[in-house]
């Protein structure tokens, strides 16, 4: 079974090489403890972006939208800001595919869910659908062509 560290080292590489199969330049912070772990460079625009790994509960991806260290008082999470970063972009081990999403469109979120099939009640108000945020689609969208 892989620690914390190792599932967000997998994360992250499987990010960049998603990245940079699209021609995207990729680069990382030289010091830990930057709010993002990614720097995208497409022709000069640039993006912070945090990496996550998404898991996978029966159709539904849970991206966490925060950190979180421990301190004597427990659990500590800090939530990203668009003053942090530009974009959070999860991958899912299970499916072994890339996500992203923009900050500006879920700040002051815990967790983003990304449904990968229609919900059981039929619920269509609301819903974040997986396929809308497609690491090659989304990440076309916000840096251009």
């Amino acid at each position: 079974m892989l620690s914390t560290d190792q599932k967000g080292s997998l994360a992250e590489a499987a990010i960049a090489y998603a990245a940079i199969e699209l021609g995207i330049q990729v680069f990382r912070p030289l010091c830990d403890g930057s709010r993002y772990d990614l720097i995208f460079d497409a022709d000069g625009r640039l993006m912070r972006v945090q990496c996550k790994t998404a898991v996978l509960h029966g159709e539904v991806l849970a991206v966490p939208w925060y950190s979180a260290r421990r301190s004597r008082n427990g659990f500590v999470k800090h939530f990203y800001t668009a003053a942090e970063i530009d974009a959070i972009a999860a991958y899912s081990p299970s499916l072994r595919r890339c996500y992203l999403l923009p900050i500006d469109r879920f700040e002051r979120r815990t967790y983003v869910h990304l449904r990968l099939a229609p919900a059981k009640n039929n619920q269509k108000i609301g819903i974040n659908w997986a396929d809308d945020f497609a690491f090659d689609a989304t990440l076309r969208a916000l840096l251009g062509p």
